[in-house]
């Protein structure tokens, strides 16, 4: 009996997380990797979430920057790390959807490779150009993009990603020749824009909104269907381009092999913080929303998993359209 009790023990993965560890979690800090620097929105959602679960689960949540080819440094950390529950990552749009087609067979991790968590926010992107170029709104980007065909360049936070995929959607609809120019996140983008070095670019709401507002920058054009609540008099690209949309969101993912225990803890803490009136007042300043993934507003592991699964689809297929590959 002893003989083969020790034969089942080493048949096991070493760090195969016991249910006992599951019902303990979390008794030390968390880590919350993010895959761009400082500064940008993905950052900013780790942020706001990291500061409410420390205080809802009585342990540190600390946030960690891995940036690097459009976040895939940062996953491919996480789907390595031990499935204890002790490393999280706050992803975009682009690993949690884009990048699997984008990356074709450079693409390392796999959708089965991490399991979701939760919603954080939705956000649109806006699209802007420096205060010197004569340009007031998509219409005249157009115009002046078609007088002056590869002539202008358009910043964006990362190779891929909804400011990325939403100017090759642009492209795509309207025919004008931009140039793309990726920068590592969002702040050294909008150093460069605002320095004028980049005369066109876009970024998510909340990264940029201060900027747009204090006329540093001049937006131009809004993402989403329909016009932000943050920019009411900021028209949505979709009245000059019909269907036009390239929206942006940001979520919790975790090893695969966490325990879904863990998980389902986890994403019930996320969903209590995301109908915290505070949170979604934040969000509102931000120029973020949150979709409701289920009947009462909020989000679970599995609602967040069948808004990912979609995801998928949707930016493969544009991906697709655009020509647009990291090999």
């Amino acid at each position: 009996m002893q003989r083969r009790t020790l034969l089942t023990a080493l048949a096991l993965p070493a760090f195969a997380p016991t249910l006992a560890s599951a019902q303990a979690w979390p008794n030390r800090p968390i880590r919350m990797l993010v895959g761009f620097p400082p500064g940008g929105t993905t950052d900013l959602a780790a942020r706001l979430v990291s500061e409410r679960l420390t205080a809802r689960l009585g342990v540190p949540v600390t946030v960690e920057n891995r940036p690097g080819a459009t976040g895939n440094i940062a996953t491919e950390a996480t789907i390595r790390a031990e499935p204890d529950g002790y490393t999280l990552q706050t992803i975009s749009a682009a690993e949690g959807a884009m990048n699997y087609t984008l990356f074709g067979t450079r693409m390392v991790v796999k959708p089965e490779d991490v399991v979701q968590v939760g919603l954080l926010m939705r956000v649109p992107n806006a699209f802007f150009v420096h205060p010197s170029l004569p340009v007031h709104s998509i219409a005249e980007l157009i115009a002046h993009a078609r007088a002056n065909p590869g002539k202008l360049a358009f910043g964006s936070t990362s190779l891929g990603g909804t400011p990325h995929m939403g100017l090759e959607l642009l492209k795509l609809r309207t025919g004008v020749d931009i140039l793309h120019v990726p920068f590592r996140g969002a702040g050294p983008m909008l150093i460069e824009a605002m320095a004028g070095r980049v005369q066109v670019g876009g970024d998510n709401m909340p990264s940029v909104i201060g900027h747009l507002r204090d006329g540093r920058l001049r937006p131009i054009g809004v993402t989403s269907l329909g016009r932000s609540a943050a920019l009411p008099n900021l028209p949505a690209i979709a009245e000059t381009v019909p269907g036009f949309e390239a929206t942006g969101w940001f979520g919790v993912h975790a090893p695969a092999r966490v325990p879904r225990e863990i998980i389902a803890k986890l994403g019930a803490e996320i969903d209590a913080i995301t109908h915290e009136q505070t949170y979604r007042l934040r969000l509102a300043e931000l120029g973020a929303d949150l979709p409701a993934l289920k009947p009462d507003g909020g989000t679970s592991p599995e609602s967040y998993a069948a808004f990912t699964t979609n995801e998928i689809t949707k930016w493969g297929e544009v991906v697709r359209a655009s020509g647009v590959r990291v090999e």
